[in-house]
């Protein structure tokens, strides 16, 4: 039996030993089999980041929606369902603060997920650079955000945000007396 800092093994089918490190093909292939299997989940997770970021988006824009479809319906049917003012302001407004919320995690999961992607992206240039060869992948750059299209949606978001909460202030929150 050997100590605890032993890096040799007995092999089962042979009876003879391994270094961890002897270089020996047996341990090159299973060494590029495993890095072939993990090269392979790298570009599984990086698959899946990208379709995280169109279903975020899908769900922002269903709860936006319906969000603000009850605030605007609110603004329509307080007087007919004999709400006070106040009331519907703060229903409304609340409603908006919703969706704001919703924006706002919406926002952050898609920053993660491109922070996730950039991550991903350089574990998948390591491999490649030590199984093919350096420079075989180029690795992806911060600097290059505004092809990204997460960027496109986040922006997005800001925007209609920023707009509901403009035109909510202008004429939906003044018309509410």
């Amino acid at each position: 039996m050997g100590g605890m800092g032993e890096t040799e093994q007995t092999r089962p089918d042979t009876g003879t030993t391994d270094s961890a490190d002897s270089g020996t093909p047996d341990t090159a292939a299973l060494r590029n089999e495993l890095a072939l299997e993990r090269y392979r989940y790298v570009l599984q997770q990086i698959q899946t980041v990208n379709e995280n970021a169109h279903r975020f988006l899908a769900i922002y824009q269903t709860l936006a929606t319906t969000l603000v479809a009850a605030a605007l319906a609110l603004f329509v049917g307080y007087r007919t369902w004999e709400l006070e003012a106040d009331t519907a302001r703060g229903g409304v407004i609340g409603l908006l603060t919703l969706t704001t919320v919703v924006a706002v995690f919406t926002g952050i999961l898609i920053v993660v997920g491109a922070l996730s992607w950039l991550d991903y992206r350089h574990e998948e240039c390591d491999i490649t650079d030590e199984l093919v060869g350096p420079g075989f992948r180029t690795r992806p750059r911060p600097g290059n955000f505004l092809r990204w299209y997460e960027t496109y949606v986040v922006l997005f978001i800001l925007v209609s945000v920023i707009t509901m909460w403009v035109l909510a202030g202008l004429f939906l929150l003044p018309a509410m007396r």
